[in-house]
């Protein structure tokens, strides 16, 4: 029980329409995030955007530095964005407490040195979603409920898209160096989401999946849009987006995902269209 780590490196895009379905799995697709008394982080090369996962049941788990960042503390020089996705918990940053209620988020800025996760009943422990980016400029920690977000309905029943999607930590509602994070959730009767697709050449993506019932799944499709691949994901996993790649999902279900971004815009609508006749 405590902290774990792996590394992902970049992989250029004329290699990766080479990988097999283990290759791409091993090299995009983020599993077993949420485990019980662990913090699980995976540290991506891809803007250097790290994802992970906290579940503390018992006992309070610590957000400490790990060997890549060469850092004394995780937010050295670092920014973090949460999502609570499980039961009501709580997050204490150098001492304050912040109450996190499911589907609410939290912004940490740069140089907060104590982050402490809690539940608040260990029969129904919290989840907590992470992305952390490097950051240069402190700002300051802020709370996004679900009242806080800047919400826009996307799609249409009849090409079964229609979706909420939720700004939570981008630069319309709060100050950030380069993190963005939403929530899109899909409506009954709808799987397709971030249809038509689109890649942004300027920042990458990680996509992390829940709320999909059991025996259900989500194929994520990925790759240039001439040259498309696909990966079979579950219920909490997370998958990396390179700044080449689509990104874009169709579930057996309906279902709801958190997007992260980190990169050199922050822009929400920088980003270039692919029509679905236009895929390969």
């Amino acid at each position: 029980m405590g902290l774990k780590y792996e590394e992902r490196y970049a992989t250029h895009p004329a290699d990766a329409k080479n990988y097999d379905t283990n290759r791409l799995r091993d090299e995009y697709l983020v599993q077993n995030i949420m485990e019980e008394g662990n913090v699980n982080l995976t540290y991506s090369q891809y803007d250097r955007l790290i994802v992970g996962g906290a579940v503390p049941v018992n006992e309070t788990l610590k957000l400490e530095s790990i060997d890549p960042l060469k850092a004394e503390y995780f937010l050295e020089r670092r920014e973090l964005g949460i999502v609570n996705v499980g039961g009501k918990g709580t997050v204490s940053v150098d001492g304050e407490v912040y109450e996190l209620d499911y589907k609410e988020a939290l912004y940490v800025g740069k140089g907060k040195k104590e982050i402490l996760f809690s539940s608040e009943n260990a029969e129904a422990p919290a989840h907590f979603y992470m992305n952390s980016a490097p950051a240069h400029e402190i700002f300051p920690t802020v709370k996004i409920g679900r009242e806080d977000a800047i919400i826009i309905e996307l799609g249409e029943p009849e090409n079964s898209n229609r979706r909420t999607l939720n700004k939570l930590i981008v630069s319309d509602t709060i100050k950030t160096n380069q993190l963005q994070m939403g929530m899109t959730e899909l409506h009954p009767g709808s799987v397709w989401n971030t249809m038509p697709a689109h890649t942004h050449s300027r920042r990458m993506e990680a996509y992390f999946y829940f709320e999909v019932p059991k025996g259900q799944a989500i194929c994520h499709f990925m790759g240039e849009p001439k040259e498309t691949r696909l990966l079979w994901m579950g219920n909490e996993e997370a998958v990396f987006s390179p700044t080449w790649s689509i990104h874009s999902a169709a579930g057996t279900s309906n279902y709801t995902f958190i997007w992260g971004m980190g990169g050199e815009n922050l822009d929400y609508g920088d980003m270039d269209i692919c029509q679905p006749d236009e895929l390969r």
